[in-house]
C-alpha cells in the first residue's frame, strides 16, 4: 500500500501506525510547515512535501488519508476521489451535512471507497454495549449517561463551545445514533471557561425510549489528563464504563456489569483504536472485509452532532 497523508497534526497518530506496518511501502506526507515535515522525516523516514498538487497527482499513491482541519475534508476527499484514489478521512467527515453529502455523491460517482475514522466503533467495550442494546441482553434500555472530561492537552488548540460538540462529543453521539437513532428533540446548555475551554450538557429525548445525556468538559486542569465513561441502566441490569487517558487519546476502557446476581468486570480484548481502524481500511481495500465506516453510515451521527452544536449557547 502506498499512501498520501495530508496533515502533520493528528496525522502523526496515523503516521505511527503506518510506520509499524510491513505492508505499507510508501508514505508521502503533505504539510505547510517545513519544521513539522522535517520531524516526520526524522521520526518515520517518510517522504514529505509542501506541494499538495504533487500528492493528488502521484500515480503511485492509492490511498489519501485526510487529516487536515474539518472545513477542508470535503474539498480534499472529493479531489482525491476524482483523481482515482481511495480515501480515509479523519472524523468528523465534514463540518456540514452539505459537505458530507458531497463526499457521498462523489464516492458513488467515482466508484472508489471512502472510510471515516470512527475509531470508537471498533472499541470492544462499545461493540459489547451496542450489542447489549440491540439484543436486549439486560432488557430495554432506560437511561444512558455519557461523560467526557479533559484538560487542554494539545498546544495551540482550544475547545470552546463552537468546537466542543464536534471535537469532544461526536464519537459518543455517533454511537447513540447507531443504537437508538435520532432523537425527537435536543436540549443543550454550555458554559465557556474564564480564559480557555468550555463545558456542555446535552439531553436527548426519545419518546417511549431511553433518556440520553451526553456531557463534555474541557475545563479540567493539566494534571487531570483525560477521563470519563458511561452508565447504561437497563430494566434488568446496569453497564458502566471507565477510562483515563492523555494527549494521545483515551487509554483502555473498563466495562463493569451490575445485575441482581452481583458485580462483574467483563474481560474484553485490548485494541489500539487507530491501528484497528487502519487494519480494517487496508483489509477492505484488499477485498477481505466489508466497510463498517462508509460515509453513509456516519450521516445520522454527524446530523446529531451538528444539531447539538447549533443548540449550544454559553450561559454567563
Amino acid at each position: 500500500m502506498r499512501i498520501g497523508l495530508l496533515g502533520t497534526g493528528f496525522g502523526r497518530a496515523h503516521a505511527a501506525v503506518y510506520a509499524a506496518r510491513p505492508d505499507v511501502e510508501k508514505v508521502v506526507v503533505f504539510g505547510r510547515t517545513p519544521a513539522k515535515l522535517a520531524a516526520f522525516r526524522e521520526e518515520f523516514g517518510f517522504e514529505t512535501t509542501t506541494d499538495l498538487d504533487a500528492v493528488h497527482g502521484d500515480p503511485d499513491l492509492a490511498l489519501i488519508d485526510v487529516c487536515l482541519p474539518t472545513p477542508l475534508h470535503a474539498e480534499q476527499a472529493v479531489r482525491a476521489l476524482e483523481a482515482g484514489k481511495d480515501v480515509l478521512c479523519e472524523l468528523p467527515l465534514a463540518g456540514s451535512m452539505e459537505d458530507a453529502r458531497r463526499i457521498v455523491e462523489a464516492q458513488r460517482a467515482c466508484g472508489r471507497q471512502v472510510f471515516v475514522d470512527m475509531f470508537a466503533r471498533f472499541s470492544p467495550v462499545n461493540e459489547y454495549v451496542l450489542k447489549a442494546i440491540a439484543d436486549r441482553t439486560y432488557g430495554p434500555l432506560r437511561t444512558w449517561e455519557i461523560d467526557t472530561r479533559t484538560a487542554l492537552l494539545w498546544p495551540g488548540y482550544d475547545l470552546h463551545l463552537a468546537s466542543l460538540a464536534m471535537d469532544a462529543m461526536h464519537t459518543d453521539l455517533d454511537l447513540v445514533a447507531i443504537a437508538v437513532g435520532l432523537p425527537a428533540s435536543v436540549t443543550a446548555l454550555g458554559v465557556e471557561g474564564e480564559r480557555r475551554g468550555s463545558a456542555a450538557h446535552v439531553l436527548l429525548d426519545y419518546p417511549g425510549g431511553p433518556i440520553v445525556r451526553c456531557s463534555a468538559s474541557a475545563l479540567m486542569p493539566g494534571p487531570y489528563g483525560m477521563g470519563g465513561g458511561a452508565r447504561l441502566a437497563f430494566a434488568d441490569g446496569v453497564l458502566e464504563t471507565h477510562f483515563t487517558g492523555g494527549a494521545e487519546g483515551p487509554g483502555r476502557t473498563i466495562l463493569v456489569e451490575y445485575t441482581d446476581v452481583g458485580r462483574r468486570t467483563i474481560d474484553l480484548p485490548d485494541r489500539a483504536p487507530y491501528a484497528t481502524v487502519i487494519d480494517h481500511v487496508l483489509a477492505c481495500l484488499a477485498g477481505n472485509a466489508t466497510s463498517r465506516i462508509a460515509p453513509e453510515s456516519v450521516l445520522d451521527g454527524l446530523q446529531l452532532t451538528l444539531d447539538v452544536r447549533r443548540r449550544l449557547s454559553p450561559r454567563n
